[in-house]
C-alpha cells in the first residue's frame, strides 16, 4: 500500500523567495509527488492584488494555468499595511515585472478556494509564507478551522531570536501582528502549527554560484529568462544590510520542511505573539520551559539539514525543467 501524495494549498505574498517556493512546488506537482490545488495571496511584500498577479505569472510560466490563484484580504486585521519594495522591488519581483494575467481573471474569492480545497481533500496541507492575515480571518469565521487542515506550516517569527524588521520581530509577524497573535491563541490543542522562524530559515542562503547551478538545471525553461533579474535585486538588498552578496530563501526552506523533504528537528511548545506593544509589535516567544503551563500549540523547528535543502532545491528545479 502506497501513501497518497500530499495535497497542498499555499498562502503567500510573492515576493522573491515566495516565487522560488512556487517554482519548487510546481516541479513536485508535475512529477506527481504533490498535488498543488490552490494559491492565495496576502498583502505583505507588496499589495495583495500584485502578489496574486505575481503568483499567477509564475504558475503560468510553470505550465500550471489550471491551479487557481486568488488575492486575499487587502489589509492586515487592525494595523495599516506596510509593504517592503526596498527588499523585493516595486512589484515584488526584484528587477522583473509580471505582465497582466494571461489566464483566469484574479477575481476569485480566496475563501472559496480554501473551502473547495478543504471539501475535496481530507488531509489538506496549508503552507503560509506571508503574513497570517488570511488564516486568522478564516479562523474568525469558521469554527475549529485549524482542525480542518491535515497540517499547517508557517514561515514567520523570530522566536527567542533577533528580528529582521525590529530588534525582536520578523517581517511577516510584524506586518500583521494581530493575525499572528490570534492564530496562535486559537490553535491549541487542535492542530499544532509547524513554525519555521528566522533562526532556521535565514541559514538557507542562495549565492550567485548556487544560482548559476540552478540556471544550468533550468536550461530553456521560461522562468530562466527572468530569474537572474529577480535574484540580483535580492542579492543587492542583503549586501546593503551587511549580509553579503547572497540571499536568505526563507519560504522555499519552509516548503521543504512542510513536506518532510529534508531532515529537521522540532520542539513541541507554546508560541505567543505580541500585537499591541509599539516597541515589541510582532515579537514571538516560545515557552520552551513550560513556564506558562499552557497547552502546546506549535512544533517549533529548531534545526534543519541545510545541505540537504540545497540538494532538494536542485532536484525540484530539475523536475520543473523536465516538464
Amino acid at each position: 500500500m502506497t501513501a497518497s501524495r500530499p495535497v497542498v494549498l499555499i498562502d503567500c505574498d510573492p515576493g522573491i523567495d515566495d516565487c522560488l517556493a512556487l517554482m519548487y512546488l510546481a516541479g513536485l506537482h508535475h512529477a506527481g509527488e504533490i498535488e498543488l490545488v490552490g494559491v492565495t495571496t496576502t498583502a505583505g511584500n507588496v499589495e495583495a492584488d500584485q502578489t496574486a498577479a505575481n503568483a499567477r505569472w509564475i504558475l503560468d510560466l510553470c505550465s500550471l494555468s489550471q491551479v487557481p490563484v486568488a488575492p486575499g484580504l487587502p489589509q492586515p486585521l487592525k494595523v495599516e499595511l506596510t509593504t517592503t519594495p526596498e527588499t523585493h522591488g516595486p512589484t515584488g519581483l526584484g528587477y522583473a515585472t509580471a505582465p497582466a494575467p494571461a489566464t483566469e481573471p484574479l477575481h476569485r474569492d480566496w475563501r472559496q478556494v480554501w473551502e473547495e480545497a478543504l471539501a475535496a481533500h481530507d488531509d489538506l496541507q496549508l503552507i503560509v509564507t506571508g503574513p497570517v492575515t488570511n488564516l486568522a480571518a478564516f479562523e474568525e469565521t469558521h469554527s475549529k478551522a485549524a482542525a480542518r487542515f491535515g497540517a499547517i506550516t508557517i514561515m514567520g517569527g523570530a522566536v527567542n531570536y533577533r528580528g529582521n524588521t525590529t530588534p525582536t520581530a520578523e517581517w511577516n509577524f510584524w506586518v500583521d501582528p494581530h493575525a499572528a497573535a490570534q492564530h496562535f491563541r486559537s490553535t491549541a490543542p487542535q492542530v499544532p502549527t509547524t513554525l519555521c522562524s528566522l533562526e532556521v530559515t535565514e541559514q538557507f542562503l542562495l549565492t550567485p554560484q548556487r544560482l548559476g547551478e540552478v540556471m544550468e538545471l533550468l536550461g530553456q525553461h521560461p522562468a530562466a529568462e527572468f530569474l537572474p533579474d529577480v535574484l540580483r535585486f535580492y542579492f543587492e538588498f542583503h549586501q546593503e544590510q551587511g549580509e553579503g552578496y547572497q540571499a536568505q530563501i526563507h519560504d522555499l526552506l519552509t516548503c521543504m520542511i512542510a513536506l518532510g523533504r529534508i531532515n529537521y528537528k522540532a520542539a513541541e511548545t507554546t508560541v505567543a505573539v505580541e500585537a499591541d506593544s509599539p516597541l515589541l509589535r510582532g515579537t514571538s516567544v516560545a515557552d520552551l520551559r513550560n513556564h506558562w503551563g499552557r497547552a502546546h500549540n506549535a512544533r517549533l523547528v529548531t534545526a534543519a539539514d541545510i545541505e540537504a535543502a540545497h540538494q532538494e532545491f536542485a532536484r525540484g528545479f530539475t523536475l520543473l525543467a523536465s516538464h
